[in-house]
């Protein structure tokens, strides 16, 4: 695992060792981008054959849970690296063997929320936000395109995804896409936990979610190489992307050619 003094990433054990706590420690931005990406990887496979592990929670510190991931690393020349990464830890992620909760407070967008869509179930604080912008830039969200649908209808779905736009944590709870809106998600989340999760075999719980997971594990596989295959095949090579991502560095409109 990283250097805790120089990593985005605080992990740590709680719950005498049954719960690994992880937090996203680079605020206010707390993006995802290569160093985050790994030092998730990292702490994750370092506990992944734990005994008795029955679960994870994944927070942030500062006021937002993450803008998403880095832009500069959505470049042509950076991309392909950055989405290798990132597509690996949301498969890790999504076969892990223990229940991943996520709890967020501000912002959860773009590559954040792809994060959070890897995990289980989503506690929201009511002044959650969530979305994924990447349209607006002139590109696609893939994972998000792979995941979002599993958790709410394909018309929510579709209208996040093309709209680029911004919901709040009302609004996706009622598409399903947070399960909870609590005061304080953390405390709720780990209140489920200790309710919940700590009492059970974590041999138990490790196959439960292999049974119910393993068909879209599976399907994640397949289709986010795909997704990743039109993404740096075709979207990286038409003029609109490149002018969206220099224009949102640049700090100006894009002027769109639709080409």
């Amino acid at each position: 695992m990283p250097d805790a003094a120089i990593s985005p990433l605080r992990a740590r054990l709680d719950r005498d060792g049954t719960l690994l706590r992880l937090t996203l420690a680079r605020p206010k931005a707390n993006l995802v981008d290569a160093a985050m990406i790994a030092a998730l990887t990292d702490a994750l496979a370092q506990h992944r054959g734990r005994r008795g592990l029955r679960g994870v929670l994944l927070d942030a510190e500062g006021p937002h849970f993450s803008f998403g991931a880095s832009v500069e690393e959505h470049l042509p020349d950076r991309c392909a690296q950055m989405l290798a990464g990132l597509h690996a830890l949301l498969l890790d992620m999504l076969d892990y063997p223990a229940p991943i909760a996520t709890a967020v407070r501000g912002q959860c967008l773009g590559g954040g929320l792809e994060v959070a869509l890897a995990g289980g179930a989503i506690y929201a604080a009511r002044d959650a936000q969530f979305g994924q912008p990447e349209m607006k830039l002139g590109v696609f969200a893939p994972a998000a395109s792979v995941l979002l649908p599993w958790w709410v209808s394909q018309p929510a779905a579709e209208d996040l995804l093309l709209s680029g736009r911004t919901i709040g944590a009302q609004e996706a709870h009622s598409i399903g896409l947070a399960q909870h809106v609590v005061d304080d998600p953390l405390d709720a989340a780990l209140a489920y936990f200790d309710a919940h999760l700590a009492g059970k075999s974590a041999a138990s719980l490790a196959l439960g979610l292999s049974a119910v997971r393993g068909a879209r594990v599976r399907e994640a596989r397949a289709r986010l190489h795909e997704v990743e295959r039109l993404y740096l095949d075709k979207l990286m090579h038409t003029r609109d992307a490149n002018e969206g991502l220099a224009a949102f560095l640049a700090k100006r409109a894009p002027a769109w050619e639709h080409a």
